[in-house]
């Protein structure tokens, strides 16, 4: 069946008009050229069959030799296909399995043999968009074709048309990832709303991956991205959400740039530098280079240490942000003497300066109240950070580190210093501390700011999973119920479904010890007490009611217990 189902010839399907072809052709012609496709197997099936059967009578055709023909070569593959399904279900088969049977194989075809120009006929053929494709979109199995269909095909018009249907049928939703949908300007609108709207409403924890495909779709080229960027820019001004409209404007540029695209002069042009010339010809070649350069910092450093500066925006663009932490913070990294100065003041100035904008007569206002403390914060961290101490000599200088994490760009700058530290391979060989410095500082910084919770749970995460071959096997267990510890602190500061959800899947794929997840749980169960959200409890309660892992705590159980008794008498868990 596959294989006439490759091998078949459509020839019903022209390239160009049947009828317009027939008045340069002879009768005879005619006749022979439809009575080749009467030979085709299964041609009666063929939605072409009636318009050829006109053909053919009308150049004087014999009505008895067509009927022959269509018999003869009618194999009824269609029907054996149901034929066969009704056997399958009446020997026991579920009907939804034998659906998906057909389903996957059709597709397996379909995907196998699709042919865009044939497929650009049917407009020709029937001059409207047929009955069966409004119908076919309303599945979900064909829809995901058709997107498939359409990132292999882009130029292909009945592809092109069907995206359009299927996202007036409101299912724009879907198709956030198909580059086909950037070359309709509708579609991409309803797309764009539909995207953006959803990043807003999503819970942080769940951004990440729907930023991804969104951004993925809107660098798909440059039309879209400037389209999509001004778009956000407008909606960025807006009192309400203008801020998270922001974020992500930040995440598709930030997208952009990783993937080796040049978005500067677009980046800087949305920011408002072309009105401030000098500090936009300062700016672009170091964002468009990733490296920092110290004539253009003392160009930036000049503009913003007069007495009118250019807006503090220009300045506090994520990946001149992020250069400048690298540049004061990254183990390694030498700024010049003579310039430091400079970079401390233009990372505090981005930092810390708040603005009032103009309004009528009255101008714009700059509040610099809290830039010398950030500056002198950033300064003091700065020096210990890349001072070489060791573990004692950093003890002492806890105090100062504690109160100027306080500041939220300078615990940034220390967790930055502390992923480098902590991911040398001989860091906790030569550690000897039950808990590293380093890590306790974590500690202090998440119960402070707790827009830093998921940066400092990666770090967690990415430490929990490397492999320390260098070490002792209960020294690695003992360093891992250690690093839980900062988890469960992580957790106790609010960071709570995102911790719950990583131990929840260490459990299900079986590739951690189990000591390690009794210990976790019964550290949980130590400090929690109800309420609980229903989230919380649909996460927790499978790893406590789990007997491998609650079984053997004796001195626990009636933690235990009690958990379970109160999420059953208060709560409906599937």
């Amino acid at each position: 069946m596959e294989e006439e189902f490759e091998s078949r010839v459509w020839d019903d399907a022209p390239d160009t008009d049947p009828l317009e072809e027939d008045e340069a052709m002879s009768p005879a012609d005619v006749q022979s050229n439809c009575l080749r496709q009467f030979s085709s197997t299964d041609f009666i099936m063929e939605p072409g069959i009636f318009s050829t059967l006109k053909r053919y009578f009308q150049a004087g055709g014999n009505p008895e030799q067509v009927i022959e023909m269509l018999s003869e070569n009618y194999q009824a593959v269609a029907q054996m296909a149901n034929l066969m399904a009704e056997w399958l279900i009446l020997a026991g088969a579920s009907i939804n399995d034998v659906q998906a049977m057909v389903e996957n194989h059709l597709k397996q075809m379909i995907l196998k043999t699709f042919d865009p120009k044939k497929a650009d006929t049917i407009f020709t053929e029937e001059g409207d968009a047929p009955a069966w494709l409004t119908e076919l979109i309303e599945h979900s199995t064909w829809r995901s074709v058709v997107y498939q269909l359409a990132e292999e095909f882009p130029e292909c018009l009945m592809l092109n048309f069907t995206i359009k249907l299927i996202s007036d049928a409101g299912f724009q939703g879907e198709i956030t990832s198909i580059s086909t949908a950037a070359q309709q300007i509708e579609v991409f609108s309803r797309i764009l709303k539909t995207s953006t709207s959803n990043f807003l409403q999503s819970p942080e924890d769940n951004r990440h991956k729907s930023v991804v495909e969104f951004a993925k779709m809107v660098c798909h080229g440059q039309h879209t991205y400037i389209y999509a960027q001004v778009m956000l820019q407008i909606l960025s001004q807006e009192t309400k959400g203008g801020n998270n409209i922001r974020r992500l404007q930040q995440e598709i540029s930030k997208y952009a740039i990783n993937n080796g695209l040049n978005v500067t002069p677009i980046q800087l042009a949305l920011n408002g530098a072309m009105a401030h010339p000098r500090a936009a010809q300062a700016l672009a070649p170091m964002l468009a280079r990733n490296a920092l350069n110290p004539a253009d910092i003392t160009v930036l450093f000049k503009l913003y240490s007069a007495g009118d500066p250019p807006p503090v925006d220009l300045i506090r663009i994520p990946q001149l942000l992020e250069l400048l932490i690298d540049a004061l913070f990254k183990p390694g990294n030498k700024v010049n003497q003579e310039h430091k100065a400079k970079y401390f003041y233009l990372l505090g100035y981005s930092a810390s300066v708040y603005e009032t904008p103009k309004k009528g007569n009255r101008p714009r206002q700059v509040n610099r109240d809290d830039l010398k403390p950030t500056q002198q914060a950033i300064e003091k961290v700065h020096n210990i950070c890349q001072g070489g101490k060791s573990a004692m000599e950093l003890i002492a200088e806890i105090n100062t580190l504690y109160q100027c994490i306080r500041f939220p760009v300078v615990s940034v700058g220390l967790v930055r210093w502390i992923e480098c530290v902590v991911k040398e391979p001989s860091y906790f060989k030569l550690c000897t501390e039950s808990t590293p410095t380093h890590l306790a500082l974590l500690d202090e910084v998440v119960s402070i700011h707790p827009l830093l919770h998921s940066r400092v749970l990666s770090l967690l995460i990415e430490l929990f999973e490397s492999e320390f071959q260098d070490l002792e096997i209960l020294v690695q267990l003992e360093l891992r119920k250690m690093l839980l510890d900062r988890m469960v602190n992580l957790l106790s500061r609010g960071c709570v479904l995102p911790v719950m959800k990583y131990i929840k899947s260490c459990s299900t794929k079986g590739d951690t010890d189990i000591s390690l997840i009794r210990y976790f749980v019964r550290e949980v169960l130590e400090i929690v007490a109800p309420p609980y959200t229903v989230e919380f409890v649909q996460l927790f309660l499978p790893l406590v009611e789990n007997e491998d892992i609650t079984g053997s705590m004796n001195t626990d159980n009636d933690l235990v217990t009690e958990f379970i008794a109160h999420c059953k008498s208060n709560y409906y868990v599937m």
